[in-house]
């Protein structure tokens, strides 16, 4: 009897569906934000900067949508992705499906980007990580794609030293965070302007993780159709990411593939 009622576990389990892309909205410490999550080895997120063959940014939801529509797809969840400059091209790393855009910059600096430590969101098949650009630089992940910016709001589970409690700079900000086994990705904005140790906060005392990167402020925007949010603002934006619906993550590895039927299929053992 206890060896079918574990068998009976083993394969509820198997059979629960894990987290996709679901967005909620949530307050913490006097400010609502909406929050995204992402389980990438469930769905497909992208980094999307310029149309095909072209160096003309898609800037806005609704044109993606439109040109992954002609393809099959839809847009779902999406966010900015990163600092830009007046024509749109990153600032710092930008690497899309394999393809260097533009390089890391390590470097101190001027504005938000420039203030050490920056990062950057890396993104590989099945597994999404917020990396500290020196170690980044360092370690050399490959990336399939990935983008670069700043300041990293929490670092190995510490706030970003230059941010003060007390500040007055309040802004709209948003910004990203990964869990510590690389499956989920917390995208999440401010519905009100807050400032950096704030928003740091949000992501490191409320959300739990250790790892999170600043986006960009007041030129930030979501799309998240489950809220019935679809930002527009003013002019276009540069790197996007977003939940291509429709579309499917790559296959398990073999290995990992055959250790979970192996769970599925292993003899059972006489313990009644």
């Amino acid at each position: 009897m206890i060896r079918h009622l574990a068998s009976a576990v083993v394969m509820c389990l198997l059979a629960q569906p894990a987290l996709a892309a679901t967005c909620r909205e949530e307050a913490y410490a006097g400010v609502d934000y909406a929050i995204c999550d992402v389980n990438v080895t469930q769905e497909v997120l992208r980094l999307f900067l310029y149309e095909p063959d072209t160096t003309r940014p898609y800037g806005y939801f609704s044109t993606l949508n439109a040109a992954l529509e002609d393809q099959g797809f839809a847009l779902g969840f999406a966010t900015n992705a990163g600092m830009y400059h007046d024509d749109r091209a990153p600032v710092g790393l930008y690497i899309e499906d394999g393809v260097t855009v533009q390089g890391v910059i390590s470097n101190a600096g001027p504005g938000n980007f420039g203030l050490l430590p920056n990062g950057i969101l890396c993104l590989r098949d099945r597994r999404i990580d917020v990396i500290e650009t020196l170690r980044y630089v360092a370690e050399a992940p490959d990336c399939t794609s990935a983008t670069q910016s700043g300041p990293m709001l929490v670092i190995d589970g510490a706030l970003h030293p230059r941010f003060l409690r007390d500040s007055t700079s309040r802004f709209i900000r948003n910004g990203v965070g990964t869990n510590e086994d690389g499956t989920v990705a917390s995208f999440v904005i401010s519905n009100s302007p807050v400032t950096f140790h704030a928003f740091g906060s949000m992501f490191r005392d409320h959300l739990g993780l250790k790892n999170a990167l600043y986006f960009d402020g007041n030129v930030s925007r979501l799309r998240a159709p489950e809220l019935g949010r679809n930002d527009i603002g003013f002019g276009a934006l540069g790197p996007i990411i977003g939940v291509v619906e429709g579309a499917k993550p790559p296959p398990l590895p073999a290995s990992e593939a055959t250790s979970e039927e192996a769970l599925d299929t292993a003899p059972e053992t006489d313990d009644e």
